[in-house]
């Protein structure tokens, strides 16, 4: 009688199927006791259980899988302050566009002999994070919600979902007549005919205009689309942060990357142009330049459409998939002979003679430039970085050509510290043969770096260079652009190769700045785990962003 009672399924393994039938890979996971039903009905299941040193690793982990697949990331947590350590994580997904689901454990909700004991609201802690945030309570309800949680994740725009599994409720039977629900196939409208026409009518009429790619185009469908009406128009392009690597750097249009919000050479090209096509922006990153009434037109082509901003009110939108949208552009637009593009490919003859300079320079701390140089030399051209968040972040924005969608993984929404090595492991496993660097800054990398030892747990093939200047360095840079002493930023950092050491990687130590490019190249080569520290002299920072390009840029 116990065994017929055990194949018809309790909430946690109902739970379970649910996420199966969703094609559900992993569960990145910090498991508590409220969530033992659930690990059971998991040590069972085709789903694999990625067990982190921290909840929010495991949430950094989740997003960048829905990051770079486009399917649903799952991260698991307990109750209470494995909960709110998710929190982090959801505003990552949630701002960055990447489709992923929490799992958090819950005491029992009908009877219960503990009191308020580690009980918080996680539900409403969770509302202003997400797009959907509910508690099960009711077994039979399970399918239904797991199925609107993955549809609201998945739909542009795309982002966190949240679902509370009570212990009792992972423990009752659901009825006999419970059913699945079949993920649904529904494919993204396209723009209207009247709006794509009217952007025609617009490319026609300006004389320069300019292409920006942002996240939202950061997809294989639109780098392709994207190329073509770049091939077939000739109009020169540049990138936000997080548009990196959607059309090949190495394009002769690629006028370089919006890593500042004003002032640097590709303003000047901004500041040129009379149209701007904005593809995929959406003012959730950092503005990469700053609109004025009266001034240039802008077109907006997204998924959704543009949140009016005081920097950002585009005067046309074609809104529908975006891939759809660029391909119509390409093919009816044309070419255009009114279109004069000199002043612009003013701006990339400076451009790339700037990114030139000091690119091998010998000296030692190591300057962001050579860094940079080195990296991009040892990286193969589908070879994956993942930033973490500090001052490096804008260099190698400016700096780095990319040369593939996805292959520079940096978070310039939420802009949180502490993403980039979960978010390079995440790489690694997705892409096992493809060679993965997380970059970090000290301060960053100390927030999550205890997630070193699921990296050689999981044997990953994985380099960790670390970028160390013994302080916040970011902050450091504004404090003095603004005028304030410097104080209370710097601190002490262990030995980071005896740390990686300590937890079964490789730990390599850069003492001349000649030797960054073959330690680099000797750790991916190598495979398993290596942890590379190299010295930074960040007085560059005020030489070039707050000195040189203010003098340069207005010559242009």
């Amino acid at each position: 009688m116990a065994n017929e009672q055990r194949t018809v399924p309790n909430g946690a393994e109902l739970f379970i199927r649910a996420l199966e039938n969703e094609g559900v890979k992993y569960i990145f996971a910090v498991p508590g006791e409220e969530n033992l039903a659930f690990i059971e009905a998991l040590r069972n299941s085709s789903i694999q259980l990625i067990l982190n040193r921290h909840e929010q690793a495991a949430g950094f982990m989740a997003a960048t899988y829905g990051r770079l697949t486009g399917q649903v990331g799952v991260c698991l947590s307990t109750l209470g302050p494995g909960a709110t350590n998710l929190v982090t994580a959801a505003a990552y997904a949630q701002l960055g566009g990447m489709p992923m689901m929490m799992i958090s454990g819950q005491k029992p909700i009908k009877s219960s002999k503990q009191g308020l004991f580690q009980i918080l609201d996680v539900v409403d802690l969770m509302r202003p994070l997400t797009k959907y945030t509910r508690q099960i309570s009711n077994a039979n309800t399970i399918p239904a919600k797991v199925r609107e949680a993955f549809r609201l994740a998945s739909e542009e725009r795309p982002g966190a979902v949240h679902l509370e599994l009570p212990e009792d409720i992972a423990a009752e039977t659901p009825a006999s007549d419970t059913h699945i629900f079949a993920p649904s196939d529904a494919r993204r409208p396209s723009a209207s005919q009247k709006s794509l026409e009217m952007a025609c009518d617009m490319l026609r009429e300006a004389r320069h205009p300019l292409i920006m790619i942002g996240a939202g185009a950061n997809r294989k469908r639109v780098s392709q689309a994207l190329l073509h009406l770049i091939n077939v128009t000739g109009i020169p392009f540049f990138t936000t942060q997080m548009g990196k690597g959607v059309v090949d750097e190495r394009h002769p249009g690629y006028l370089g990357n919006a890593a500042l919000s004003s002032g640097d050479f590709v303003h000047c090209a901004i500041d040129r142009a009379d149209l701007v096509i904005n593809v995929g922006h959406d003012v959730v990153e950092k503005p990469p330049f700053f609109m004025t009434p009266g001034g240039k037109k802008v077109i907006h082509v997204n998924f959704s459409g543009a949140d009016v901003d005081p920097v950002y009110f585009p005067q046309h939108e074609v809104v529908g998939d975006i891939a759809n949208s660029v391909e119509y552009l390409a093919e009816h637009c044309g070419q255009c002979a009114n279109h004069d593009f000199a002043g612009l490919m003013e701006v990339k003859q400076a451009v790339d003679a700037h990114l030139q300079e000091r690119a091998e320079d010998n000296r030692f701390p190591v300057i962001p430039q050579r860094i940079v140089h080195d990296v991009r030399q040892v990286m193969p051209d589908d070879g994956i970085i993942a930033l973490d968040n500090g001052m490096y972040k804008l260099w190698f924005a400016r700096n780095y050509p990319a040369y593939d969608n996805n292959t520079v993984l940096l978070d310039n929404a939420l802009a949180s510290m502490g993403a980039g090595l979960p978010s390079a492991m995440m790489a690694a496993m997705l892409y096992p043969d493809l060679k993965v660097m997380a970059v970090c800054g000290d301060g960053g990398f100390m927030m999550n770096s205890q997630e070193l030892e699921t990296a050689v747990r999981l044997k990953l093939n994985l380099v960790v260079l670390i970028i160390n200047d013994n302080a916040y360095g970011m902050i450091k840079w504004k404090q003095g652009q603004e005028g304030f002493t410097d104080f209370g930023l710097d601190y002490g950092n262990p030995d980071f190769v005896t740390y990686a050491r300590a937890y079964g990687a490789e730990g390599h130590r850069i003492e001349r700045a000649e030797d960054l490019q073959p330690t680099l190249a000797g750790a991916l080569a190598a495979g398993g785990v290596h942890l590379v520290e190299v010295p930074v002299d960040y007085s560059e920072n005020r030489r070039v962003f707050d000195e040189e390009l203010s003098e340069l840029t207005c010559r242009l």
